[in-house]
């Protein structure tokens, strides 16, 4: 079995508005990405957070982990199983520009209303991470739950 382990951060703005990256080919998702071995998985998601969206991040806490398998045959590179180990933070802008990554995973980035969040095209860990949020942010107004 492959292991891979990524770190992720919500970064939600004063306007209520959640930054999200754009996967080549597929769906809106966090920012963040895989770790490189020896990496800590706060400076791992520092690094994506600039590298995906040319923002400087300070994060502000983690909220989850979320592990799954995706089996061999639904895999589109590498024939054996692969475990996810996602460390989910939140965050905050603390200098940078929006700039969308150059060579990378992702084509675009940009800011959401949390609540139109639902009606996107995004990843499973958006759905889980947002759930994660709401339960860490009591009495805050999210998407629709």
């Amino acid at each position: 079995m492959d292991y891979r382990p990524a770190s992720y951060a919500v970064i939600v703005n004063e306007r209520r508005e959640i930054l999200l990256s754009h996967w080549i080919g597929g769906h809106w998702t966090l920012p963040g990405g895989g770790m490189d071995p020896g990496e800590h998985p706060e400076d791992a998601c520092s690094r994506e957070i600039t590298e995906e969206t040319g923002y400087k991040g300070k994060l502000t806490g983690l909220i989850g982990v979320n592990s799954h398998v995706i089996p061999g045959k639904h895999r589109t590179s590498g024939t054996d199983d692969l475990q996810i180990l996602q460390f989910v933070y939140t965050a905050e802008i603390v200098g940078g520009a929006m700039e969308v990554e150059v060579d990378g995973s992702t084509d675009d980035v940009g800011w959401f209303p949390l609540h139109e969040v639902p009606d996107l095209d995004h990843s499973y860990l958006l759905s889980f991470a947002l759930g994660r949020y709401r339960a860490a942010s009591p009495g805050q107004p999210l998407a629709a739950r």
